[in-house]
């Protein structure tokens, strides 16, 4: 933690190599001077010039997942810097590839796999405190149960080796240098570290046998601060999300909020029909914490089963009639696929047509493919069509849970999880496919969640 956040964000700079020429002479010509003529190759692009040409919701994507993994420890702004890309590096070394310091789609699509995983392993949320209203980063695993009061809210592991605590409180006149001398005063605080800016101030160290580190900042007379604490045994499991926490705490929210936002009240996906006797697939993550589920024109549905790993989900409808299941046989997976769904209504103007766009195709894990471009909201749960018009898997839009700046807006990333997992995800749960028809588009409903 002494390095966090510390080094001054820069722009790595490259320089073009120069060469000369020399024109030849010809044999049997009288011999004249020819002047040298300075020839510039082709000016590589850097690593930074590539990062620098992405959207900012890009960059805090790609930051974010850099730190989920280990490999950035710096402030998750968006903005490019060499330890940005010092980072990818790094992580590309790790990986067996060579160190560009750019991902390449299929380095990216592992990279933010392995940073979800790294998320969900640890229960990774934005939450609202309850009495101040202040947002926080909290990996709801490590630290289940929460208690509050009038001065804020506390959040700690069953045998207290890890502590999150939000505090709320009135100063007269403060400033953040004198917030910062007054967090070093409790006993047994010893600070390694300290940063101390207009808005805010940020101390880490040792308080008794655990690691500690505090972000602050106030607006007015009230005063709001983060402190996390955990035993230094669990340092290689915390640190990466006390990262993520420190970039994600906003103590005074307005406007679009830290990190992915809150689960809508009605969500809407697309779900492929594989039985003619109500089975249905779609995308777990859309049809998580729903009071209710629907499939438009035909009523309520059961989730019977789901697969955390491949995000898969099992829906059942019962006494539907004149369900057209898709055949889910013979597909591959190839260099582009079209997406097949249902828009969410407010892209089409409240309507619920079907309709379809495409996608290229990279490998991103043995069971997952990277999807670009990312089809709308409301195409999470489609099939993926080959070339040849035969089911190649089904398309999920994952949220970037990125911990970054109260002003940013992150962008979803879509993979396609092979057709082979969605065979295993029905076989393990009983489910007897009999699809004939290669019409997707007949062959998909749309999905309604309805939550709190």
């Amino acid at each position: 933690m002494r390095s966090m956040l510390a080094a001054t964000l820069m722009f790595a700079a490259a320089t073009a190599a120069h060469a000369q020429m020399t024109a030849p002479q010809v044999r049997g010509t009288n011999p004249k001077a020819v002047q040298t003529v300075p020839v510039r190759p082709p000016t590589m692009q850097t690593p930074s010039a590539t990062a620098d040409a992405m959207a900012k919701a890009e960059r805090l994507s790609l930051q974010s997942d850099l730190a989920w993994v280990g490999q950035y420890n710096g402030a998750i702004t968006g903005d490019v810097s060499e330890r940005m890309v010092n980072a990818i590096k790094e992580y590309q070394k790790a990986k067996g590839g060579k160190p560009t310091g750019v991902l390449n789609p299929q380095e990216r699509a592992t990279l933010a796999e392995a940073a979800r995983k790294k998320q969900e392993s640890v229960g990774w949320k934005i939450v609202t405190e309850p009495t101040s209203g202040a947002r926080l980063g909290i990996p709801t695993k490590l630290v289940p149960q929460q208690a509050s009061d009038a001065n804020g809210s506390k959040w700690t592991s069953p045998t207290g080796t890890v502590q999150v605590l939000l505090s709320r409180r009135k100063e007269v006149n403060p400033t953040s240098a004198k917030l910062a001398d007054l967090e070093k005063e409790p006993s047994g605080r010893k600070v390694d570290y300290t940063v101390v800016k207009p808005d805010f101030f940020v101390l880490s160290g040792l308080q008794g046998l655990k690691k500690f580190y505090v972000r602050g900042t106030f607006k007015g007379d009230e005063v709001r601060t983060m402190t996390i604490l955990y035993d230094q045994a669990t340092e290689n499991t915390v640190e990466p999300v006390v990262i993520a926490m420190s970039s994600a705490f906003n103590a005074f929210p307005s406007g679009p909020q830290a990190g992915p936002p809150p689960r809508k009240t009605v969500e809407y996906g697309t779900g492929i029909v594989v039985s003619d006797d109500g089975a249905i697939v779609t995308d777990r993550l859309m049809t998580d914490g729903c009071l209710a589920i629907t499939i438009a024109g035909h009523g309520s549905a059961d989730r019977l089963a789901e697969d955390k790993e491949h995000d898969l989900a099992l829906l059942h409808i019962y006494g539907a009639r004149g369900l057209k299941p898709l055949s889910l046989a013979g597909g591959a997976a190839k260099a582009n696929v079209d997406i097949v769904g249902i828009a969410d209504p407010q892209s089409q103007g409240g309507a619920a047509g079907v309709s379809s766009v495409k996608a290229a195709l990279t490998p991103a894990t043995s069971s997952n493919f990277a999807l670009s471009p990312s089809p709308a909201v409301g195409f999470s749960g489609s099939p993926a069509i080959d070339a040849d018009g035969k089911f190649a898997g089904i398309a999920l839009l994952k949220p970037a849970m990125v911990a970054g700046p109260a002003t940013s807006i992150p962008a979803s990333q879509a993979v396609m999880v092979s057709a082979e997992t969605l065979h295993n995800f029905l076989k393990a749960n009983a489910v007897t496919t009999n699809g004939t028809s290669t019409d997707a588009k007949a062959a998909v409903v749309r999905v309604i969640c309805v939550r709190k």
